[in-house]
């Protein structure tokens, strides 16, 4: 029931942050401003419930380092997408035909700061712990990675492929980040240097969320496999092999920091404690 409540606060939070930035689409200020008290707002909602439902201090969102930790996922997430678009630009799928918009880009910074946040405590912070709690990381880092992907087939462009994408480069990996640093600031930052940098720096199409007005004019062309189609370059079979690879680093990580959470066995009864009924 706990879990109930944590989910349900983070998700109202959300429901409510992203329809007041859908109703104030197009101006950048009003979408920055509340896309970052979004952010704020669901931090703090998250530590609230936590301490009422479980009666403990939220060491996953702690205080301590909190900074540095978002700084390395930001630096990590950034790094990651931009790989991601040089490799595509190699192959000739990504082209820069000029600036773009900084006050877009101020827009989506508040945009991403939310939906990065949100979703990671939902997903990382309420679920798979929940899950994770009940049947061990491996299941946990499996269900809720197909589900990350899943929630994403709700986007105008999405595809079956682009959700599958999804739930591998970015639910897998995530759920990898949280089990090998057991706090959420790392893949809160994570989450959301790669959003930003798709949608804010290189102005790409995000999840399948139509064109993006970032700090650059830019367009993506070829197959699907290397430039992502109309899903974006999520889709890209360069971004699997990168979330594939930060999977396995973070999966190494958290077994030899002995993150790694087995699956609940249940002990069967001695035959002198045994209930017997008729």
């Amino acid at each position: 029931m706990r879990f109930v409540k944590q989910f349900l606060a983070v998700a109202a939070v959300a429901l409510v942050g992203g329809q007041s930035a859908a109703a104030v689409k197009g101006a950048f200020f009003p979408t920055l401003v509340i896309g970052a008290v979004t952010a704020l707002l669901a931090v703090v909602v998250y530590r609230w419930v936590v301490r009422r439902t479980e009666r403990r201090e939220p060491a996953e969102l702690g205080r301590d380092g909190w900074g540095r930790k978002l700084g390395l996922g930001t630096l990590i997430g950034f790094a990651m997408f931009a790989a991601v678009i040089a490799n595509i630009a190699f192959l000739g799928g990504y082209h820069v035909e000029g600036w773009g918009s900084p006050t877009g880009a101020l827009g989506l910074l508040g945009l991403m700061a939310a939906a990065a946040v949100t979703e990671e405590l939902v997903f990382r912070g309420v679920l798979f712990r929940i899950i994770e709690e009940r049947a061990g990381t491996w299941i946990a880092l499996a269900l809720t990675g197909v589900l990350f992907g899943a929630m994403h087939l709700a986007n105008p462009d999405a595809s079956l492929w682009g959700a599958t994408a999804i739930a591998i480069e970015a639910g897998f990996m995530l759920a990898a980040c949280y089990a090998a640093t057991r706090n959420l600031w790392v893949p809160i930052g994570l989450h959301f240097g790669w959003n930003f940098a798709a949608g804010g720096v290189f102005s790409v199409v995000v999840s399948g969320n139509g064109e993006s007005k970032g700090l650059l004019e830019a367009s993506t062309s070829g197959p699907v496999a290397v430039s992502g189609g109309a899903f974006g370059p999520e889709g890209s079979l360069y971004a699997v092999l990168a979330g594939v690879v930060l999977t396995v680093v973070f999966l190494w990580m958290a077994k030899r920091r002995g993150h790694i959470v087995a699956r609940r066995r249940r002990t069967a009864q001695s035959p002198a404690t045994a209930t017997v009924t008729r």
